[in-house]
């Protein structure tokens, strides 16, 4: 119990700071993806701030095994956190560290309790549009056949790929950008059948509560019924026995 309660509080104070540094990831993966002609110091300056921010994380993941009381339990409920860290040491390549770095991100937000459904389903998007658009102009932008050239041509690319509409004007043509595709096509159903999934239940909430209401009314109509019924045969008894009496 003392163990579960270290790691809540650490999760508690720990959510804007790393959310703060998610942020600081986002600018310095999107700067020298944007401004291709940035300076070699500036590059290796968000470079290094990427790893720091995926540092930072993976010491949050290590934290919170060291702290937890079930060490082995939540290895293994917390597999994908893992695979998040480890991935980046076995080949440091900026989109496996983007990756990771929103692994960890989204499961740290998802154990944010004041964090709302909708609020998460809407930065999800948000972040998913903006960094596959990043990811695929990153990939595609020097490719031979490549169509994808410009940050406005990944934006309209990443959005049809996540709503599966798929025109087919802009297409990744290397390995790693069809890749990017599939996760983005594959999150972007996720995420639909999630919204679909809200939306559902808020109506089988809502007729739900109407149903509770119908039943409490009918039940106090059955009530109030009887109860007539009960005072007329009182009445009906009382007037018989009126009748009876001598005059």
């Amino acid at each position: 119990m003392k163990e579960q309660s270290a790691q809540a509080r650490w999760e508690q104070h720990t959510q804007r700071p790393l959310l703060a540094l998610a942020v600081a990831f986002a600018v310095a993966y999107a700067v020298p993806i944007v401004d291709s002609d940035a300076s070699r110091s500036l590059t290796g300056a968000c470079t290094a701030a990427e790893w720091v921010v995926w540092g930072s994380f993976a010491a949050d993941y290590l934290v919170r095994l060291a702290i937890t009381a079930e060490r082995r339990e939540f290895v293994r409920t917390h597999w994908l956190d893992l695979c998040a860290v480890v991935l980046p040491i076995l080949q440091p390549l900026r989109l496996l560290r983007l990756v990771s770095t929103l692994m960890l991100l989204g499961r740290r937000a998802r154990m944010a309790s004041q964090i709302q459904l909708t609020t998460y389903v809407a930065g999800s998007v948000i972040g998913l549009l903006m960094f596959g658009s990043l990811a695929v102009l990153s990939v595609e932008r020097e490719s031979p056949n490549g169509n994808i050239r410009t940050l406005g041509d990944a934006v309209w690319w990443s959005f049809t790929t996540m709503t599966t509409v798929g025109y087919g004007d802009h297409a990744p043509t290397t390995g790693l950008g069809r890749m990017i595709a599939v996760g983005l096509m594959l999150s972007g159903i996720a995420l639909l059948g999630v919204v679909t999934a809200n939306i559902a239940t808020w109506f089988i909430s809502r007729f739900e509560k109407d149903d509770v209401e119908e039943r409490r009314q009918t039940a106090a109509i059955e009530a109030l019924t009887e109860e007539v019924r009960a005072l007329r045969a009182e009445v009906a008894a009382l007037s018989e026995a009126a009748e009876k009496q001598p005059r």
